[in-house]
């Protein structure tokens, strides 16, 4: 331990960053389209659809612990973390290709099939590069608020990935043809989407990867010994996340996940059917937030040295939920403005544009608060963690995102949302029930995620006083 390292350069912080660009754009993918693909333009049913994004989920978040316990472990001359990255680059690329691009002709079982093996292939192969690159920044630097800005380059580079890809689907891949005038519904528009998502998510792992393997030598390096059998993983593990920290974290990331999970499988309808908004206006949504992104990025580091990340972040999360579910209650009460006109379109962008800032600061700052347990359980443990605290956290998000799915599917089949519906022309008593569902489920996640985080513990100072003990149990004599 000690002083901030050389590795703390902004060129450092912008190559550990791009990695996430994969991470973003497959999210981006899974959250916002894949529902809409597999139901509405491939006529799967809903109920497949969100039976097998959890399935998928669920099967993915086995993989995280593993994954972060091997490369936590793991002994080569490319160090701990970057054989794994290196091993995820073409699989990644292929199976993303494959899972936009099913066959034709499928029967229903058939193409349920395919859904679960791509959807399962791109999952684990993400993860193979997401838990070791993920659990770099607290090896990259120490220092309380520099992985702050690490995790704010990170995350910058994730929504500016996703956020591409989703303004190129809308405003040039899933565009109104002679054949398919609603432009959400093109199906060639999502093979094209798949081929250019699959190439860009390579090249982001690659720049990442070769970017950051300079730094393998000061990395840390786990003590030789025997490999571990599956139990003492085990064991190892379990004690390694009781740390109450983190306990507050995972609990907090259960209820956020659900929310998360919930909010993207919806985002679609709700633009689309109950805002109505054309592809026009959804692009541009899209296009606002690359300026969300970029304050999220300034933000975060100065939320945190004025008010401490717990709080920061918790402040933070309580606004972005109130001013999120403002509409649905205005329009509930038949307050604001009516589809169709300019003033429900900009106060709807300006709204979404605040808010979207705002979680993506909160964002920030818990993935921040995650790195400061990685010291505190070495105290306790004598270990070096970081692979599994990260993958944890990935395994809240992937596993329990699916339980908001769920609820997605199921709120839409209890309100009888018809399939192959038409924008403006569902019963507009349907898309009223949808409003009044959705928005206090949301409010209702989002608010146990923030009471939990209370229990969250380590300052700055607390930060500063576990560095300073390991520094000490770390100097001969």
């Amino acid at each position: 331990m000690g002083p901030a390292r050389a590795t703390e350069s902004r060129l450092t912080k912008c190559l550990y960053g791009v990695g996430a660009i994969a991470y973003g754009v497959k999210d981006n993918g899974f959250s916002y389209l894949l529902l809409l693909f597999y139901n509405q333009v491939l006529g799967l049913p809903q109920q497949w659809v969100g039976a097998g994004i959890f399935a998928v989920l669920v099967v993915d978040a086995l993989s995280d612990p593993i994954v972060g316990s091997l490369s936590d472990n793991y002994h080569s001359r490319w160090g701990r973390r970057h054989p794994f990255m290196y091993a995820s680059l073409l699989p990644v690329a292929i199976s993303y290709f494959l899972l936009w691009n099913p066959p034709g002709g499928l029967s229903d079982s058939s193409l349920f099939a395919w859904f679960l093996v791509t959807a399962t292939m791109v999952r684990l192969f993400i993860t193979l590069y997401e838990i070791p690159s993920s659990s770099l920044v607290a090896e990259l630097t120490d220092d309380y608020h520099q992985r702050t800005a690490f995790l704010g380059y990170r995350h910058f580079f994730g929504w500016w990935g996703g956020l591409t890809m989703s303004v190129m689907a809308y405003a040039f891949f899933l565009v109104p043809t002679e054949e398919q005038p609603i432009g959400v519904l093109n199906r060639d528009g999502y093979a094209v989407y798949g081929l250019v998502s699959s190439g860009v998510m390579f090249l982001a792992v690659l720049l990442s990867s070769l970017g950051t393997h300079r730094h393998i030598p000061s990395l840390h390096k786990p003590p030789a010994r025997a490999r571990p059998g599956f139990g003492e993983v085990l064991k190892e593990t379990l004690e390694t996340l009781q740390n109450k920290s983190f306990f507050a974290l995972f609990v907090a990331a259960i209820f956020g996940a659900m929310a998360v999970g919930l909010s993207a499988s919806m985002n679609v309808y709700m633009a689309s059917f109950y805002w109505e908004f054309d592809n026009e206006q959804l692009s541009l949504i899209s296009l606002s937030l690359f300026g969300a992104a970029f304050l999220a990025f300034h933000f975060a580091p100065f939320t945190s040295r004025r008010l401490g990340k717990k709080y920061a972040a918790i402040t933070i999360g309580v606004s972005a939920t109130c001013l999120a579910v403002t509409p649905y209650l205005l329009r509930s009460l038949d307050f604001f403005p009516a589809n169709g006109t300019p003033a429900l379109f900009y106060t709807i962008l300006t709204i979404n544009f605040i808010d979207v800032t705002l979680v993506v600061t909160q964002a920030i700052l818990v993935d921040s608060m995650i790195a400061d347990v990685v010291e505190e359980s070495e105290l306790r443990t004598g270990r070096r963690s970081e692979g599994v605290f990260f993958a944890a956290r990935s395994l809240v998000r992937k596993s329990v995102s699916g339980v908001g799915v769920v609820m997605a599917t199921t709120l839409l089949t209890i309100i009888q949302f018809p399939e192959n519906a038409v924008p403006g022309e569902v019963d507009p008593q349907i898309i009223f029930n949808l409003g009044v569902a959705y928005a206090p489920l949301m409010f209702t996640l989002y608010m146990s995620m923030l009471l939990v985080m209370f229990s969250y513990r380590i300052s700055q100072s607390n930060h500063e006083a576990n560095l300073e003990e390991l520094s000490r149990r770390d100097t001969p004599g």
